[in-house]
């Protein structure tokens, strides 16, 4: 039997900023190799929560700990060599002025020696197709998205953590990201990814925690938990929209996601009245 490992703890979390409670009392435990989704609506606490995971903010109460570490005794440059974090805003994490130097600029903060920092400055390069010379703010907001990541990959960090990654994408720029995140999950990276799109979090987590106003309502596997009208409700949360179609058909057609499941549903109650 496969032995898991807890990377990632909250107990007891609170956070509050100038007297204004943002999150309460989060207890939270993640696994190796975890896909989860932190889902809710606006002012939910879902960046506050995720900020905490990786030391840019500190519990007012309560402890987090990463891979064992509590990190108020961490340094945040210390968890980042563990920890990578994809902001919602790619331009928030660019600083540098061509691809090649961004690359190698997260290799050398997180202390790679210069001939790994070569090696993995190239494949990454080859791996993305860039232009190594290209500035990053000539590049769309997609293409800067798409470097922020590539950065974070060739760190290749034992947990990924995600803002919002597919806001302002397209259809084809978003599931290009998403498909390399879940490559890396299933290669082990443990990935925590706030997301208000409740069809990526249907199609790639594994688990989703679901806040509302600063607290957990609930936390489970993806599909359970976005089968309960009652609970997305309080959330201020939809369901993703074949679910929500299907969920006005009838008890037949419950707990179906997909257009490949409806389709089926259709031709096995097609053929039980023939």
């Amino acid at each position: 039997m496969k032995e898991e490992m807890t990377v990632l703890e909250l107990h007891n979390v609170s956070f509050s900023y100038n007297e204004t409670a943002n999150v309460h009392n989060l207890n939270v435990n993640i696994e190796k190799g975890d896909f989860r989704a932190i889902i809710g609506s606006n002012g939910a606490g879902k960046s506050t929560f995720s900020k905490l995971c990786n030391g840019l903010l500190q519990p007012s109460e309560g402890d987090v700990f990463v891979l064992g570490e509590n990190t108020r005794r961490k340094k945040v440059s210390d968890l980042a060599k563990h920890i990578g974090f994809l902001f919602q805003n790619p331009d928030r994490q660019i600083c540098c002025n061509t691809v090649e130097e961004e690359i190698a600029f997260s290799l050398k903060n997180n202390g790679f020696e210069k001939s790994e920092i070569e090696k993995k400055v190239q494949a990454t390069i080859k791996e993305f197709g860039f232009d190594p010379k290209v500035e990053p703010y000539n590049m769309s907001r997609g293409q800067r998205q798409r470097l922020c990541l590539a950065c974070l990959i060739a760190l290749d960090p034992e947990i990924l953590i995600l803002d919002e990654p597919t806001t302002g994408l397209d259809y084809r720029e978003c599931m290009e990201i998403m498909g390399r995140i879940q490559k890396l999950n299933e290669k082990g990276t443990t990935v925590i990814m706030v997301c208000h799109d409740m069809e990526v979090v249907l199609d790639f987590a594994k688990s989703v925690i679901v806040m509302n106003r600063g607290e957990i309502l609930a936390q489970g596997k993806t599909r359970e938990l976005l089968s309960d009208k009652e609970l997305l409700q309080k959330a201020r949360l939809l369901q993703p929209q074949i679910a929500a179609t299907c969920s006005l058909l009838g008890d037949e057609y419950k707990d179906i996601f997909t257009v490949d499941e409806m389709v089926n549903k259709i031709k096995e109650l097609k053929k039980a009245v023939e």
